[in-house]
């Protein structure tokens, strides 16, 4: 499984999940996080394996120990795309890095 593979089934997963919560009054909150969700899938699916996001990611220790492998988000990443409403995925891709740093979003 490719690095960009990786990061997009993890992306979809957690988009499914949103779609599947059921809060009385979200509104609207969950589906708006699908759908940038599986937006920055889409976006992720079009990354060679190479790209300096992907291999940011990697050298993080994102992949695995050899760099490749399922996606392993750490405690940041993974609050950050739990939390993940609205914006476009570079935005996201951008907060995504910034987390792996430490750095506020």
């Amino acid at each position: 499984m490719s690095r960009s593979e990786s990061l997009a089934g993890y992306l979809r997963e957690q988009a499914r999940r949103k779609l599947d919560r059921v809060e009385v009054r979200d509104r609207g909150r969950n589906a708006r996080s699908a759908l940038a969700l599986l937006d920055a899938t889409a976006y992720v699916e079009t990354l060679a394996d190479d790209d300096p996001f992907l291999e940011a990611l990697a050298a993080a220790g994102r992949f695995g120990p050899h760099g490749f492998g399922d996606f392993q988000p750490g405690d940041g990443i993974a609050k950050l795309v739990r939390f993940w409403e609205t914006g476009e995925p570079r935005q996201l891709l951008a907060a995504m890095a910034a987390a792996l740093h430490g750095s506020p979003v």
